[in-house]
């Protein structure tokens, strides 16, 4: 095999390889279900549940302002669900402050409403 063909060949796996490392950083192998039950995702998700489920208990007590607390609760379920796609299906220990801080805040405005 002469040095042409050769440096061809390896030409050629390295883009095949190249190809692969692009193909499989996208999505990574993990973001299925590992990323549903990683312990921070988790536990933002389940407070966020625990909300919706008091504001439709709560409906009719908090002086109209259903609309507004369901919508701010809808950002945050949003927010943390663009960022577990930005971080490879998860999120990161400062995301989950803030949005435990926003959850709490939320939580208080509900309490106020009452």
């Amino acid at each position: 095999m002469n040095n042409s063909k050769k440096t061809q060949g390896i030409a050629i796996f390295s883009l095949a390889i190249a190809g692969l490392i692009t193909t499989t950083s996208t999505q990574p192998s993990f973001a299925g279900k590992f990323a549903q039950n990683h312990p921070r995702r988790a536990e933002v998700l389940h407070r966020d549940n625990n909300i919706k489920g008091r504001l439709n208990n709560d409906y009719g007590k908090l002086g109209g302002h259903y609309g507004q607390l369901m919508h701010r609760d809808q950002s945050i379920h949003n927010q943390e669900r663009s960022d577990a796609r930005a971080n490879g299906g998860y999120i990161t220990k400062a995301e989950k402050h803030q949005f435990n801080g926003e959850e709490n805040r939320l939580n208080k405005r509900i309490q106020a409403d009452k």
